[in-house]
């Protein structure tokens, strides 16, 4: 595969770009992806720009019907990508980006218009009444970048179960999402908006909702917290799955950004109410730590045993 460093520089620069947003937007993220060689570096910030983008018109200012216009201008903006008719001077260096890593990789863009569908549920104020609605969204604005980043990593030859890989990928996604909406339950109840399935709110008393610092009165709200927790370390153990297929840089770099996202889980297990309070986050000791487990191929290499013993079996 063409290297990206010789590319073009209009595509440098706007590779460039993207890593700049990256590294001051996304810092788990990026986090991970320092461990991916240049090229897919590269490309993994061209995706992740992209989605920053879609996400903030969704979490901006403008009014419903503006935002709902500004994603479908950023849906043709995708088509022109996908049909290959953008050039690499173009003014946006997202779009050269994300154009230059689709030539270079085989990303699956149609993952970015689930995207696009996701953020504009949010827009309309969708809200879900089980877990089977909230998973439909869940895919749509993280199961789609699972699929997108493995279009990345790809997986490697003779993988046992490689035709699984997306399946896999998306579940991790998942599993991401859901522990998010959980970290992030009270700052979306500030924006309106309640993600939690509300049979899971009403069966723990917890339909109210999260203005306060505080669970409702009368609430089991560290019951549903669990709860959820259960569920998404069910994604995980799944979406694990996956590791064993990766080279080791790939693996490394899942490994870290979920290995993250796994050990916050931990920790609002351990205090459900502390997403009340305030945003959750691991220290930079921690997540150094993640990152270097990861590397080892540790947890690459354990899931795998398990699943050489599973199939044996």
């Amino acid at each position: 595969m063409e290297a990206t460093a010789h590319a073009s520089a209009p595509v440098l620069a706007a590779y460039r770009y993207c890593e700049a947003i990256t590294g001051q937007q996304a810092r788990n993220f990026a986090y991970g992806i320092r461990l991916l060689p240049t090229d897919k570096r590269h490309a993994m910030s061209a995706l992740y720009a992209f989605s920053r983008r879609v996400d903030d018109i969704g979490d901006g200012n403008l009014e419903p019907a503006a935002k709902q216009q500004r994603l479908e201008d950023t849906r043709e903006l995708l088509a022109r990508i996908k049909d290959g008719r953008l050039d690499e001077d173009d003014t946006d260096p997202v779009a050269v980006a994300l154009a230059d890593a689709a030539r270079r990789f085989p990303v699956p863009l149609d993952a970015l218009d689930e995207l696009i569908d996701g953020v504009l549920a949010d827009v309309r104020g969708e809200s879900y009444e089980t877990w089977d609605e909230l998973k439909v969204y869940c895919r749509c604005v993280a199961g789609a970048i699972g699929r997108l980043s493995l279009g990345v990593f790809g997986t490697v030859p003779g993988a046992p179960d490689a035709e699984r890989a997306a399946e896999y990928a998306d579940t991790l996604g998942l599993a991401l999402q859901l522990t998010n909406i959980l970290r992030d339950v009270r700052e979306d109840a500030g924006n309106g908006r309640t993600y939690l399935p509300a049979e899971d709110l009403a069966k723990f008393g917890c339909s109210a909702g999260f203005a306060h610092p505080v669970p409702p009165p009368g609430s089991d709200f560290t019951g549903l917290v669990h709860h959820e927790v259960n569920r998404a370390r069910a994604l995980f153990a799944e979406g694990f799955r996956l590791l064993p297929m990766l080279d080791r840089r790939s693996g490394a770099c899942v490994a870290a950004m979920a290995g993250i996202y796994h050990r916050l889980l931990t920790r609002i297990a351990a205090d459900p109410e502390a997403v009340l309070r305030g945003r959750v986050s691991l220290p930079g000791w921690e997540k150094a730590f993640v990152a270097v487990r990861g590397l080892s191929g540790l947890d690459a290499r354990a899931i795998g045993r398990r699943q050489a013993v599973r199939r044996r079996g």
